[in-house]
This record gives C-alpha cells, structure tokens and sequence, in this order.
C-alpha cells in the first residue's frame, strides 16, 4: 500500500493506492466522480477524458500514482469551479450536442482544456483537441459549433414545432445523468461471465463446487440453476438464445457459466483456473457453409431460420421486356453498434420480487423474459431503467439482465456487472451481413420495368430480430419508388457467428446499397441525371407501393429530391470544373434515396401514455418510452404538453419503469414519435376535456396550482375551478394507441405500415486514386419529417444518422476475433465527418401526431447508396462488398480502367 496525495476538483484528498491501478477506476469506485465515463479501458474512446494539471489525458490507462501531487479536474469539477462551464454547457444544450450523453464528459474536459488557452479556436483545432473522443450518436458538427461558439437559435416558444433544449440535457453536460454503471450499491457482489473461446464446441464442467470454495465464491450459474425456460429472444416462435448453453455453444463469445464473489475477490481471480474443458466441431461462418451442417436449431433444416417474400406482378415478364438490364451481387459484413456504454446493471431482491436496474430499449420486453427466466410471473419482476450510453437496437435485446437476476434470485442479495468492451462487442448483436442479387430493368424512356431482389442475410448462432429483418427487406428492397412488377425473395440463415440482430434499419440500409447502385446503372445507360430518373420513378400519392399498399396524401420522397436540386445542380458544375485538371484528386457527386415504414410489420404496435394532476397542482406524465439520445423523453412531452395546452416547463415526467409507467413499447423501429406521440397527444387531450368541463370553459390555455386549476379563454376570460380532493391523481388518463396495418398475405401484399418516412442524400466529395483514399467534403440529407415537432432534435437524428452511415460505407467491419475493440473496429471520428446540411422536409402524415412520422431509422439508409454513387461518379470505381477501404476502392479503379 503506497499512500498517494492529490487534489481532486480543488480537494486535497489522499488514497492508499494497492497496485498498478487505473485512475478512472478509483476516481469512479473509491472517489465518487461517476461524471467520470468508462467506455473501452484502453484508451480508445476518450470517454474517461480528465484533467491532469490542466492537460486532457484518458484516465482508463493513466496510472493512479502518476497523479501523485498533481491536480485531478473531472466534469463535476469544471461545473462547479471553471468559469468556462457555463457558457460552453449552454451551448452544448443550445446546439443540441449531447444525445445520450455518455460521451458528454469527455467532450466537455477535453473542450474546457482547448478554450482554456485558444478560446476562439477553428475548426480544425477543435477536431485536433476532441479527436481522442468518440462519440457515435451526435455526428460531431454540433459538438464542433459549440465549441466554436457558432450562434445558436434561440425559441421563445415551447409547444410543437419548437427547438427547445432537450429537458435531459442539463443532467447530461453536468454529468449528473446515471448511466447503467452507476447506479448499483456499494454492497453488491460482482458478477462475470465465463464464455465459450470457440465458434462451436462441446464443453465439460469440471469440479465447480470445489473451485467456488476454494475462491470463496458466492455462487456459480449454470443451466442447471436457470428455474424457468433457459431460452431467451425477441420474436415469438423463435426463442432460441439460452441463457446458459447446456451442452454446445454455437458461437464465440456464448455464455456458459457465471460467477459471483465480492469486488474485492473478483478484481484479483484468475478465471483460467475455470474448471471446464473444450472439444471444438465442426463451424460455419458464412451462411453458405452453414446450410452444409446438421441444424443448430430444432426444425431449422439446412439452418434456414426464416424466409421473408414480396411479389406485385411480374417481375421476370417485365424484365424480359425492359430495354436495358442492370444487375449485380452486393456485400456486406457485420457492423457493429459501438456504443460507448458497455453493457452494465445489477439486480436485487426487493419485498419478494427481482428488481433489474440498468440500460434497455425495451423495459417491458425486459422484464417479461426474465420473468420467463426465473419461473416467475411478470409482476414479479420490475425493471427500473438507467438513462442509456446509446443503443441504435442492440440494447433492445435481454444481455447482462437474466445474469445479474438469476445471481440475486439465489442469494437475494445485490448482483452488479459491467461488460467491458471486449465482452460486450464478442457477445452483443451486430447489424445483418448481406449477400444480394439483383436486377432492375427500364425502357428507353426511363421508366422502371421489373425488379427482382435475393438476398441471404447472416443471422449468426440465434435468431434475435432476424425475423423481422427477412420481413421488413422484401417490402423495402426496391426503394421509395414506383413498381409495377417486382419480387423479393430474403432467408435469414443461422452460422456461428455472433447474432445479428436489429441495428438502425432492420436490414434496409444494406437493401439500399444494391437497389440504389444499379439505379445509377439505369441513369448512365439511359444518358438521364441521376436526380431525375429517380424523381421520374418516384412514388406519389396514388401510386401503389410493391405490398398495394396507397397512400392519398404524405408520401414525401418527390420533394426531398426537390430539396437537393439547388445543391445539386452547383455540385456537379464544381465537380467537373475540378476534375479537368486530370491530378490523382478527382471529385464526384452522388445521390441516393430511402423510404422506413414506421413501427412493427404488420403486427400490433401499441403504446400506452399515462397522465394525472395531483391536488397539490403537479401535472404528471408517465412516460414509458426509452429515450436512448434521440430524444423521446422531450419530443413526447412535447406533443403532450400541446395537447393538454400547458407550458412543457409545467410537466414532471416520470420515466420509464414496469412498476409505475405502462408499456409504451420498443424503442425501435422509428415508432416512438409517430406511436407513442399519438398516444401522449390522445392523453393530453382526454386530460384537457375532463378540465375543460370542470371549469365550463370552451378554449384556452390551461394553468394548474394547488388546489385548482385555470383556462384562459382566446378572449381573456378566465374560468377557474377548484380541483377535486384526494391521494394520488385527482385527475388522471392514459390512452393507448395501435397504428391500423393488416396482415400481407401469400405474396407480401397488405398494408404493413401506417406511415413510411421518406429521404434523399447527396454526397460530395474527393478520391485520391493513387492511394484509393475517400474523403468527404459536404453531405446535403433532406428528411419528410411529416412535422418536425423539435427541428434541434431532427437536426440531431440527421447527423448522427449520416455519421453511422459514414462508418457503414468506409471503414466498419466487425471480424469475430479480430475487432472486439475500439482500437481495430473503425468508427468515425470528429475529422471523419464533413459539413452537413439538413433539409427538412414537412409533408404533413394525415395520422401522425401534429402531422409527424418516424427519423430514426431513415437517416442511415441513402448514407452509403451515396457515398458509393459520388465515388463512382469521381473515378469510375464501382464498389460492391462493403466497406470501400482503400485496397477495395484502389481495385475498383483499376477494375474501371481495365474495361
């Protein structure tokens, strides 16, 4: 033990250092600092950025005795102490530059250390300074305008249609927010599970009982000790994951055990000493590998999970007529989510039931499987989610929540455990890997004439949200466009690779790829603009979609593409002017589309949205829906608060929780403003009439204090009434709302979607062809919002989006193995992402709460179409397995030349 001395926030504070330990490990568990963030222990992140006499360094590597004598500043330390803190939290919440926040701290260290010696820095110092800090929700320019100190808009009003400040924000930039690792108590046992190194083995247990004993252990899970049903998932029929394998895992990363000891035990054990022994068999990482092998899942022959089919017409009739063809086979590998929260809660036993605290995107799906887990009834299980360190679908799936329950099931005592990233990267899902063929016909007049998609998506070892993406891509897969004759033909098929599951789109950004570059074919071929021959064959109001569906009114794609015209028309005369030059540098341009039915296919998708007024005057908004940055939480009081005709600044909300909010649903699938928001605005507005008929008032604006209540009516007059007595919601509602869809039938046609969103992208930017580099210049994303109920937000949900798409198209590609860290697995960076402009478009949906439709999911989808489209466009490079790393671009170009 070596007593260490420092001053932490202004402190002086001393710590019996036992090791070569972490500093962010003792300013977060010894020292209190939880504003601290830990997203890799390695340095790869930056979300664990401190100040050591004033330098920014990431505290997951930094030796705590190299703080010895030194001065230690944390997040909460600026906020109370620096005078910068104000002015660049403001601007943060302003711009809109923290979403789920949990890479905030460390933005916010790393820019008070930059403006503390350049205080009007550029915007190349400010990516120099945070470029140490990832951040994969925001797409970084708003976080670069608010270090820049760029002019933010201000709003006087609070009601739809307004940017207010996210009501989350100040907890974010203060570094107040509790995130899944920061909420266990001090008292909890620590939990880790022992997972297969294999791809597909057979394993053996030696003498557990012994080894726990001898560690002094509390407790050893296996399958043995699961009470209930060992199997968890998402959709119903295909349940497949177990919690622990019994006899063989079917991929790296599976759990099979788990163990549980105090902190102190757990910090120093030597799992290799583990007794279990392996015999590796027989793996199949490609789906076409797989369908060779016996099925890993009963009645799966030939490892086929599921098959998903869309047919209007007749696509091989109208392709043999079409004057030109274009096809061709497209790829793309897994994508990791990245988030910079690893996977992290504990549970205990309270008043005879569980209690799961942590991160999901689904709380009540949450608590239902581990109630299935443990044999128990589903009110016997409360899951009280944290905010959530981002989750764009991964998190919507059960990971470290049956561990720590069934640990707390046995010793009903507290049960913690955090993922490190590793972990969490090997075990979690991934986005879908794609092999897709495909052709698409046109007469010489541009019109389309057939389309026929086949794609094989890899599901890995178990099902997770496979289904729905062989679903959801064969109604997708041709495009927010006009198809008279068109099939689509999906399977999911199960290897041994870690699961795929749901990852922002379902499977539609990787649809979009191969659609969108033989549209570009079309266009060439026919000597027409790319622009225009997708306005020609766009859909409209009265045109049937591939499933029949028609829509009369807020189908939004045509003016997207108007948005970008302008921009367009500039782009391609600055592109050629560049180009005569005849360097290595040659610039291009490109377009793509995108279209995302919000909600669930075909299927029941209801929310349920609570509120009541207290006798005291408190209006109170049971808000179930999961806000994982995006923004649920403002967006949806919003829309209530409109509703109700009260000043959002008047409502208390109350999150997210089993045991006193109902279910509002997944946070998935783009459904949370369109389902839920018409579910707060149905409440808001049953509120509304019950205090309109207390007061005998018409119209108005509506005030409550305690004990009564207000309504001002258009022409002043005030009506007033006193509110009921008693406990609890003197008044109270809670509507639910269903989107109306219909089942498809044997042909995938129906109406799988109440509403679709609509978007187009542009991209500019620059090829070096000796080296195959790609750098982006300008993205131009124009978005049918339906109504932007906060175009802060909307602006948001554009840039991050466009950031992940970056990614998808340039530089991820999660390998089993290889990439299970920050450091080898690529996302963007703040120099990743180039300037954006956000067009937002409003065709207002009919159904839609104040006329909005879904963002979420859409923005990703036209990213890559686009950047391959603007590659092409510069060099001739035709890029069809993703990512376009420079060796695949530097082939491309070679490729071109050639022919």
């Amino acid at each position: 033990m070596t007593e260490l001395r420092f001053t932490l926030n202004g402190r002086d504070v001393r710590y019996e250092a036992r090791g070569l330990e972490r500093l962010s490990s003792v300013l977060r568990y010894d020292l209190g600092c939880l504003d601290v963030k830990v997203g890799c222990d390695a340095g790869d992140c930056g979300a664990c950025t401190v100040l050591v006499d004033g330098a920014p360094v990431c505290s997951c590597i930094t030796q705590v005795a190299a703080a010895a004598g030194r001065a230690v500043e944390t997040l909460a330390g600026l906020r109370d102490n620096d005078r910068l803190f104000s002015d660049l939290s403001e601007a943060f919440l302003n711009h809109g530059a923290a979403q789920c926040g949990i890479c905030t701290p460390g933005m916010m260290v790393a820019a008070t250390a930059l403006l503390r010696v350049n205080p009007t820095p550029s915007e190349r110092e400010v990516e120099d300074a945070l470029g140490g800090v990832l951040c994969r929700c925001t797409g970084y320019r708003k976080i670069i305008d608010a270090v820049m100190g760029v002019a933010s808009p201000a709003e006087d009003r609070t009601g739809v249609g307004a940017g207010i400040v996210r009501l989350d924000g100040a907890r974010k930039v203060e570094g107040r927010e509790a995130f899944s690792d920061d909420v266990a108590p001090d008292n909890a046992l620590v939990l880790k599970v022992i997972r297969s190194p294999h791809d597909h083995a057979r394993f053996t247990f030696g003498d557990l009982e012994t080894w726990r004993r001898t560690h002094g252990l509390d407790l050893i899970l296996t399958a043995r000790d699961v009470p209930g049903r060992n199997l968890f998932g998402t959709i119903p029929g295909f349940i497949d994951q177990p919690v622990y394998a019994e006899e063989i895992p079917r991929f790296r990363g599976e759990a099979v055990a788990a163990v549980v000891g105090s902190a102190r035990i757990m910090t120093g054990l030597d799992f290799a000493s583990f007794p279990i022994s392996w015999s590796p068999v027989n793996a199949a990482r490609e789906p076409a590998d797989a369908k060779a092998l016996e099925p890993f899942h009963e009645g799966h022959a030939a490892n086929v999970m599921c098959r998903g089919f869309v047919k209007k017409g007749d696509a091989e009739a109208a392709l043999a007529r079409a004057d030109i063809v274009a096809e061709g086979e497209f790829e793309t590998r897994f994508i990791e989510h990245a988030y910079i929260e690893p996977e992290a809660g504990y549970a205990d036993w309270v008043e005879d039931r569980i209690e799961v605290h942590g991160g999901t995107q689904a709380p009540v799906m949450a608590r239902d499987s581990v109630a299935e887990i443990l044999g128990l009834s589903p009110e016997a299980v409360r899951v009280v989610p944290t905010a959530v360190g981002g989750g764009f679908g991964s998190k919507l799936d059960i990971s470290f929540h049956p561990h720590v329950a069934l640990a707390a099931f046995h010793l009903k005592r507290p049960v913690r455990m955090t993922y490190s990233r590793a972990e969490s990267m090997a075990s979690t899902t991934k986005r879908h890997p794609a092999l897709m063929r495909v052709r698409v016909g046109a007469t010489t007049d541009g019109r389309l004439s057939g389309f026929a998609f086949d794609g094989t998506f890899n599901t890995g070892a178990h099902s997770s949200w496979g289904p729905t993406v062989a679903n959801r891509v064969p109604v997708h897969a041709g495009g927010p466009y006009a198809h008279a004759d068109y099939v689509a033909h999906t399977e999911g098929v199960y290897t041994n690779c870690v699961p795929a599951g749901a990852f922002r789109g379902f499977g539609v950004p990787q649809a979009a790829i191969a659609q969108e570059f033989l549209f570009d074919d079309l266009a060439e071929k026919l000597g027409i603009d790319r622009l225009e021959f997708r306005h020609l064959n766009a859909l409209d109001n009265g045109i049937p979609t591939a499933t029949g569906q028609v829509f009369d009114g807020a189908v939004g794609i045509k003016p997207c593409l108007d948005a970008l015209r302008p921009a367009w028309g500039v782009a391609l005369e600055k592109a050629k002017e560049f180009n005569k030059k005849m360097g290595f540098f040659r610039k291009g341009v490109g377009i793509a589309c995108g279209w995302y039915g919000c909600g669930n296919t075909s299927l029941p998708n209801p929310s349920t949205i609570r509120a009541g007024i207290t006798g005291d005057g408190r209006i109170v908004l049971h808000q179930g829906a999961m806000d994982i940055g995006q923004g649920a939480n403002t967006v949806i009081a919003q829309i209530f608060a409109e509703a109700l005709g009260v000043d959002i600044r008047a409502v208390e909300l109350v999150g997210p929780d089993t045991g006193v909010t109902p279910d509002a649903g997944k946070t998935s699938a783009s459904r949370q403003t369109y389902v839920s928001g018409n579910a707060a605005r149905l409440t808001g507005l049953g509120l509304r009439a019950d205090i309109l008929r207390l007061t005998n008032a018409a119209e108005g604006r509506i005030a409550v204090a305690r004990g009564e209540v207000t309504v001002t009516a258009p022409d002043g007059t005030l009506h007033r009434a006193v509110l009921p007595k008693g406990d609890g919601y003197v008044i109270e509602a809670a509507e639910t709302y269903d989107p109306p869809t219909s089942p498809l039938d044997e042909n995938g046609q129906g109406v799988p979607y109440a509403v679709y969103g609509y978007t187009a992208q542009m991209v500019e930017l620059t090829v070096d062809t000796a080296l195959g580099t790609v750098k982006l210049d300008h993205i131009h994303a124009a978005h049918d919002v339906g109504r932007a109920i906060n175009p802060v937000l909307v602006e948001g949900q554009i840039h991050g989006g466009v950031a992940q798409g970056i990614g998808l198209a340039l530089m991820e590609e999660y390998i089993p193995g290889r990439t299970d860290n920050l450091h080898d697995y690529l996302i963007p960076t703040i120099g990743d992402v180039p300037p954006i402009t956000s067009h937002i478009v409003e065709v207002a949906d009919p159904n839609g709460p104040y006329g909005a439709k879904g963002l979420g999911e859409h923005v990703l989808i036209p990213t890559a179409p686009a950047i391959l489209s603007a590659i092409r466009h510069a060099c001739g490079a035709r890029v069809k397995r993703l990512p376009a790393t420079p060796d695949r671009v530097l082939a491309a170009i070679r490729t071109a030349r050639e022919g």
